[in-house]
Order: C-alpha cells, then structure tokens, then sequence
C-alpha cells in the first residue's frame, strides 16, 4: 500500500509540474511572439499554442490544488457540522465530485477518440489535429478523477481525507 501510496502523490506532483511547465510555455510562447512582431515576422499559430496550453496547465493542476487545499470548499458548513454528519457530507461531496469527474473522462475520451478518427484539426493558423491537445485536458481529468477517488476511498476506509489544510481552513477548538 505504501508503493501505490507513494505511486500516487508521485502522479499528482508530477501532474502540478507538468502544469507549471505549461505555464512557462506560455511565457516563452508569449515572449517569442513579442520578439516576432518587433523584427516583423510572423509565428503562425502562437496564440492557439498558447490556448492549448493553458488548457492543460488548467486540467494537470486540479489534482495537484485538491491535495494541496486550494480548491473552494465550503468549509463554514463543513466546521459547523458534527464529525458524524462532518463525515458524511464529506463522503457525499467527494463521491459526488468523483462521479462527476469520471463522467468528464469518459466523454473526453470519446470526444479525442472521434478527434482523432476524423483527424479533426484546428480552424486557426497552426492546423493542429486537436487529439493532440484535448489528449492533455483527458490526461488532467483521469489523474483529477483518481484523486478524488483516493480521497473518497481514504475517507471511508480511514475516516479522513488527504487533503492538506489552510489554516484558515482548520476548524475551530
């Protein structure tokens, strides 16, 4: 249990450094363009690279910021439950956000299979075959969809989640 332990924080790290190397992707794309247009030549498709990036930095960091904390929680109603009834609304939520997340993969999936078996591309400059990027926003949504299932199964299994949290998240003793 300590490898596929290891094994997963491992995934949801290397998932939020992925992102943050999307993040400097776009930096450089930005930059790149900049320089372009100041010595008058033309970078076809930077803005839609650019596009594409983003869209992975976003989906690549959700399980990242989910175990680190940062996503919205409502945490006022969560402190002022019960640990019983604490427990339950968090199984429910975190069931319900599981759900919801691999309902997301599953259509993603589809819609990349039927990308790439049309070899859909984009409509802007760059004619990329948009499999290629919608691969990345799959990849985000399955580790996301895993996180919310490990802390799902932790929270049944062991009565806590592995969330880390804020202090100004922390309940009140």
């Amino acid at each position: 249990m300590r490898a596929l332990r290891r094994g997963l924080d491992l995934l949801y790290q290397a998932a939020g450094v992925m992102a943050a190397l999307c993040l400097i992707a776009i930096l450089l794309l930005i930059l790149v363009q900049m320089g372009a247009r100041w010595t008058g030549e033309v970078f076809p498709g930077a803005p839609d690279y650019a596009g594409y990036a983003m869209a992975a930095a976003s989906f690549l960091a959700f399980a990242n910021a989910l175990n680190r904390g940062a996503h919205i929680r409502v945490s006022l109603l969560l402190n002022a439950l019960g640990l019983s009834a604490r427990r339950i609304v968090e199984i429910w939520c975190f069931a319900v956000g599981a759900a919801t997340a691999w309902y997301l993969v599953w259509y993603a999936r589809k819609f990349v299979y039927w990308s790439w078996k049309f070899n859909d591309i984009s409509q802007g400059q760059d004619k990329t075959p948009l499999w290629i990027p919608q691969s990345a926003m799959l990849i985000g949504a399955v580790i996301l969809a895993i996180a919310l299932t490990d802390h799902l199964i932790s929270l049944i299994v062991k009565g806590e989640h592995r969330i880390v949290r804020d202090t100004t998240d922390a309940p009140a003793d």
